[in-house]
């Protein structure tokens, strides 16, 4: 049985990490898209002979190639609220990517996420339905609060291996947060935290790739 090396593919994490660190210290959106273009193109060259055996993978793909736009909107949509809120429609179409890679590899975890969709519904209520006076984006900021909480209870729920499944939990649980802090920034006027969106962002999408990572020599060595 021909096994992969394990640390060769995990080395490769170098790469969106030192592009991070550009990313995060204002290098502009280039170094921002690369991040999670990189993790996009080391996911894909590691399963590029077996993505017709591993159909979700393509999910995880997609999603970070909605993160890419997502983050475009973003990061130039100044005072525009159709930039805003197509940034926000990009972002919810990842996290639907990343549900159902974890739900092809699992079930949703019922109690957590009920307690998680509790939470923040309570956080909805009195944080953000106040702030938000556009009918269009309270119903976006709602679908997207529910999306990523349920996104999270499935990611725990993921029934393959330990470092596949707390990989990619861990990457979707800082997504959560660095959505959380841009919430609390945009909607509530707490901007004390906002230095650690782009960092918990970027390093959410560095976790994904690691259980890919994973999820590839997993394959290869049981073949």
């Amino acid at each position: 049985m021909n096994k992969l090396p394990v640390k060769i593919p995990f080395l490769l994490l170098a790469i969106p990490a030192i592009l991070m660190y550009f990313a995060c210290n204002g290098y502009g959106f280039v170094f921002r898209a690369a991040v999670t273009g990189s993790c996009l193109i080391i996911s894909a060259v590691l399963f590029y002979k077996r993505l017709r055996q591993n159909p979700d993978v393509w999910y995880v793909l997609v999603a970070f190639v909605f993160s890419i736009i997502g983050d475009w909107f973003m990061s130039h949509k100044g005072s525009s609220f159709v930039l805003f809120s197509s940034g926000v429609g990009a972002f919810f179409l990842a996290h639907v990517g990343f549900l159902v890679f974890a739900l092809k590899n699992g079930r949703i975890k019922k109690v957590f996420t009920a307690v998680v969709l509790a939470v923040y519904l309570v956080f909805f209520a009195f944080w953000l339905y106040p702030a938000i006076e556009s009918t269009l984006l309270l119903v976006s900021v709602l679908l997207y609060l529910l999306i990523s909480c349920i996104s999270l209870g499935a990611a725990l729920g993921i029934n393959t291996s330990p470092m596949v499944r707390w990989g990619f939990f861990i990457g979707i649980a800082l997504l959560f947060f660095s959505d959380t802090i841009i919430a609390f920034r945009e909607f509530a006027s707490l901007p004390q935290l906002s230095f650690l969106i782009l960092p918990t962002y970027f390093a959410s999408h560095i976790f994904v790739t690691f259980a890919l990572i994973q999820k590839a020599i997993i394959n290869k060595n049981e073949t």
